[in-house]
């Protein structure tokens, strides 16, 4: 049964072609990154067509990977349904396999043009975390991506504006808006990043920083979910990911899963907070971060 939206998911209607705000939000979310990484990769010397070059490689297999990963862990769904494999307006798009197929496209993108991985990956880590902010917005119009049930009286002393509670409210059940909690997380995360930036470390050290920063966010607003991919994983394993979220249970109740005692967005998330982690801390002990991530120039500033 489908139930009225506060907000109308189609952005435009003309004649059969429909624009919707899930895709004007994404494709607002990759322009707005751009800039941003066009303008910080001046400061390296490199060109603007570099990074619109880049975008070619990667928006395609960022949409593929993100489509491809959803689609694999749903898989029993979508092979009743295989027109809907290709509707990426109706949601769908898991970051984690969208930062996997940008992450494969940028690394023989950055070969085929001699430019150091790190140092792309460094500039465009802002962006991509700005990115992920502003997408999650993309959620919400769908009424997607939510936590589990909550009182309107819950959301109203969060502060929240009236049209935003209203979209929370699905047949007749208000929810988590777990959109907002991990988008906040996000924007936070950024200008973490652009502090950090101003303190020039070594090369590497900011993407590693935003995989831990967004990964650890992700891994307790994932725990809220109802909506997560999830998988029939060892006994161990859930306990250890269970128990890593149990502080929250001081607040929250956690999400209830449909399928399987994993949520593999968690799993992924904790993966990805432990190698951010030792890939810092071993790139320093064994002398491998040496290039700084901007080169300074005599008088010039960061």
């Amino acid at each position: 049964m489908l139930f009225a939206q506060a907000i109308d998911p189609v952005a435009i209607s003309l004649g059969p072609v429909q624009v919707h705000w899930y895709g004007v939000i994404m494709g607002s979310a990759v322009l707005l990154g751009l800039w941003i990484a066009i303008l910080e990769g001046k400061r390296h010397g490199l060109d603007s067509e570099l990074f619109l070059d880049m975008m070619i490689w990667v928006i395609p297999a960022a949409i593929l990977g993100a489509r491809l990963y959803y689609v694999a862990f749903e898989w029993e769904y979508y092979m009743q349904n295989p027109g809907d494999i290709i509707a990426v307006w109706k949601g769908g798009l898991a970051i984690h396999g969208g930062l996997i197929g940008a992450l494969v496209a940028g690394f023989f993108f950055v070969k085929k043009r001699g430019i150091a991985f790190l140092q792309l990956t460094d500039i465009v880590a802002p962006s991509i975390i700005l990115g992920q902010a502003i997408g999650r917005w993309g959620n919400f119009i769908n009424q997607e991506a939510h936590g589990g049930e909550v009182s309107r009286q819950f959301l109203e002393n969060l502060h929240l504006p009236a049209w935003l509670i209203e979209q929370m409210e699905i047949g007749g059940v208000y929810y988590h808006p777990t959109f907002l909690y991990e988008s906040l997380w996000n924007v936070v995360g950024l200008l973490l990043l652009l502090l950090l930036r101003r303190l020039n470390p070594r090369r590497g050290e900011i993407f590693f920083t935003y995989l831990v920063w967004y990964s650890l966010g992700r891994f307790f607003i994932e725990g809220l979910r109802t909506d997560s991919l999830a998988f029939d994983g060892p006994a161990w394993l859930a306990s250890i990911l269970n128990g890593l979220w149990s502080p929250m249970e001081l607040l929250f109740e956690p999400g209830f899963m449909v399928d399987g005692n994993i949520r593999v967005a968690q799993l992924v998330s904790l993966s990805l907070v432990l190698a951010g982690i030792v890939l810092i801390v071993f790139r320093r002990m064994k002398g491998l971060a040496k290039e700084p991530y901007l080169e300074i120039k005599d008088g010039a500033s960061i």
